[in-house]
């Protein structure tokens, strides 16, 4: 059976970005028989920038239960934070001291962008996508639902298992992008850029809003910026239709966007077709949660730990013995 990983920081409430660009895939492959599936709160990722200790282990819980309301099934689905399971930070010092090349790491995009404008930018940062590549390889995951600006990140992992191969014996399986239907979703409020709770307030949806609050933030959003090509859609344009495609009826996408095709759309309508589709989808989500208390979570949470540290712990144990570290 192929077997599956991808993972969320605990960054705060689940966006719509998030909803779309991943979770949503993740609740779909459920439906296929011949995968394996694990799903990570990837908590040792998110303190590679300022955060808050106070709320961090609050915001781990919350994100696991925005996970379960929007559909992850722990019968079907190991979930687990990756703190439960310290194989991840092991494997990943083996791989920066026997795999990863500076150089590699240097050429990460991700990393310039993330750095950018700080005035203290750790090593963990510059090192994260070496975790990546464990928090994947130690479950011997051989494919990983993400979206195409993930994928580099995933060439990285392939090298790093390829050159431990070569060094100490075939351990490692090749990675590959599960390219799954993941729309990008843009800010509402820069159209230019991908919806992120790192750009700040106002430039994502937060899907615990209320219905007040997710209208008045679609009413809001930019629509054109600037002069575009004769025939292209402004991407503020696009972006709602985008959403709306996802989200809203067929119906409803199909007719608004024979008015644009005809210069007959106001945009007054679009933003309150996709303020309609998107509260429903928040709506079902919030109503959710209420199944899942935070005590329940944590249950879940240490029932897929358990089973995600057997898996790892024998990972490890093979990787150990070839890497030639003494059996005391």
């Amino acid at each position: 059976m192929t077997r599956v990983f991808s993972g969320i920081q605990p960054t705060g409430s689940l966006h719509l970005g998030n909803y779309l660009g991943a979770i949503r895939n993740w609740v779909a492959l459920q439906d296929e028989s011949d995968y394996e599936r694990l799903y990570c709160v990837v908590d040792y990722h998110a303190i590679t920038v300022e955060y808050d200790p106070a709320q961090f282990a609050a915001r781990t819980v919350e994100m696991a239960r925005d996970l379960l309301a929007c559909g992850l099934d722990p019968d079907r689905s190991i979930l687990f934070a990756q703190s439960q399971v310290p194989e991840h930070t092991e494997l990943a010092w083996v791989f920066q001291a026997t795999a990863t090349s500076y150089g590699e790491l240097q050429r990460m995009t991700q990393f310039k962008s993330k750095a950018a404008g700080r005035e203290f930018v750790t090593a963990g940062l510059f090192t994260y996508p070496v975790l990546q590549a464990a928090d994947i390889l130690l479950y011997d995951a051989s494919r990983v639902p993400v979206g195409e600006d993930q994928v580099q990140h995933l060439e990285l992992s392939r090298e790093i298992a390829r050159r431990f191969n070569q060094r100490f014996g075939d351990t490692f399986p090749e990675v590959k992008p599960l390219l799954t239907r993941a729309p990008k979703i843009l800010s509402l409020r820069d159209p230019e850029q991908k919806m992120s709770k790192s750009a700040g307030e106002g430039h994502y949806l937060s899907l615990d809003a209320p219905e007040k609050e997710i209208r008045t933030m679609i009413q809001r959003a930019v629509t054109d910026v600037g002069p575009r090509p004769e025939g292209k859609m402004s991407p503020g344009v696009g972006n709602l239709f985008l959403i709306l495609e996802n989200l809203g009826d067929a119906d409803t996408h199909r007719a608004l966007m024979a008015e644009y095709e005809a210069g007959a759309l106001k945009y007054v309508r679009l933003k309150e077709a996709v303020a309609d589709a998107v509260w429903r989808a928040a709506s079902r989500i919030q109503d959710r949660k209420a199944e899942f208390p935070p005590e329940v979570v944590r249950d879940i949470l240490r029932a897929g730990g358990r089973k995600a540290r057997e898996m790892a712990r024998a990972k490890m144990a093979d990787v150990r013995k070839r890497i030639g570290l003494a059996e005391i």
